[in-house]
């Protein structure tokens, strides 16, 4: 049963990384067929970054009312109807409409599968899972691509993926006793008296989640890495042409590799994680990001240092997002756990959401040279939040 449900769980993180991409991979036909300007992506992606923050928050709620594995069934079903919805526009009102339902879903199954599997799986599931989200990630820009090379349209794309989460919908639906299931034959955890440890409590308000000691400092440690992920994600491709001159098909190239180094960089921590632990892998990756950032910053005449540093820095990014959730629990209490990851869902969204346009705006005043410093400087406050937390509370 466990491995049924862990397989479960893997596919759909999949389903989670599937439709992530597929604004930005369609966007260029996008805009044209629905005449409005390229800039109103913002507008679509701002509609779904603000559902997930609600849904974020919520999900602390819903889960301990309804459960892991009906919210993720739910929460799954919303964005399949959301994508289908997509597929089915013909106007931008429509996109703007449908992005509700795709943001309200898709940050309340983040945050009731990454609690459930900080609760119950070891490190290196946490780091395989958030491998398996880059796989989804990387596969949707594909469709995209294919079906636009056919001939068949945006729409069409959307309505593939949106088939695929129908799929994985009934999957889930069909799941949702194996959840129970397994939780019931869990053994029962004791304490460190060999005593049976009390079943989590109720609810866990916003206000006093917050005042758990360290909880702020890992909601800025959150928001600083998921602000580095994005800009990078964002900028990095225009960093290499515009200010070190790179070719645009290999600055486009090694872009993707941040992507990949992310993706292969988590395979490759949950090989290490147990050994190594949350608190090392959050440090490590850190320092690594600020080591590749020092290499994009380099003034060399060979672009071949940057573009290695960009590499380094995704291998460094792979391993902070997963710890940061697995040490959740360890850090705060299992009781405070779903609450905390909700809200540390809400503190990521906003960074992804923020954080790269102002840069560009940023960026547009002062020169492109700044990325790395960028880079260099979200780093050093995650290190030093991450830091501070640990000293706070001990391991």
């Amino acid at each position: 049963m466990y491995a049924l449900l862990l397989a479960i769980i893997y596919i759909a993180f999949i389903s989670l990384g599937l439709p992530d991409a597929l604004l930005g991979a369609g966007w260029p036909a996008m805009h044209g067929e629905l005449d409005v300007p390229v800039a109103f992506a913002g507008i679509v992606s701002m509609i779904i970054a603000a559902g997930t923050i609600v849904s974020s928050l919520a999900s602390e709620r819903l889960t301990r009312r309804l459960g892991a594995g009906v919210v993720t069934a739910v929460s799954v079903g919303m964005t399949a109807v959301a994508l289908l919805g997509f597929s089915f526009s013909n106007a931008f009102w429509m996109l703007c409409l449908w992005a509700i339902p795709y943001g309200l879903g898709a940050g309340a199954v983040d945050a009731a599968l990454n609690n459930y599997v900080a609760l119950h799986y070891a490190a290196r599931h946490m780091n395989w899972l958030h491998s398996f989200w880059g796989v989804g990630a990387s596969i949707s820009p594909f469709i995209m691509g294919t079906a636009l090379s056919m001939g068949a349209g945006w729409s069409s794309a959307y309505l593939t993926v949106g088939i695929i989460q129908v799929a994985l919908v009934i999957a889930l639906v069909v799941a949702i006793p194996l959840w129970g299931k397994v939780d019931r034959a869990r053994p029962v955890p004791v304490d460190e008296n060999g005593e049976a440890e009390e079943r989590p409590g109720g609810h866990v308000p916003l206000a006093t989640a917050l005042r758990i000691p360290g909880v702020v400092l890992i909601l800025a440690t959150f928001f600083a890495y998921c602000a580095l992920e994005s800009t990078s994600m964002l900028w990095a491709s225009t960093y290499l042409v515009s200010a070190r001159g790179v070719a645009t098909a290999t600055a486009a190239t090694f872009a993707a590799m941040y992507l990949l180094g992310v993706t292969g960089g988590r395979f490759l921590a949950g090989f290490v994680a147990d050994r190594i632990g949350d608190r090392q892998l959050i440090r490590g990756g850190f320092t690594l990001v600020g080591i590749g950032a020092l290499l994009l910053l380099l003034p060399l005449p060979t672009p071949v240092v940057a573009l290695a540093g960009l590499v380094i820095a995704g291998l460094g990014s792979a391993p902070i997002y997963p710890a940061i959730i697995h040490s959740t629990p360890a850090n705060f209490g299992k009781n405070n756990s779903q609450a905390i990851i909700g809200i540390q869902m809400a503190a990521a969204y906003l960074g992804t959401t923020l954080m790269p346009p102002a840069f560009g705006a940023v960026a547009g005043w002062v020169g492109l040279w700044l990325f790395p410093v960028a880079l260099l400087l979200f780093a050093g406050l995650g290190l030093a939040m991450s830091e501070r937390m640990n000293r706070l509370i001990p391991a």
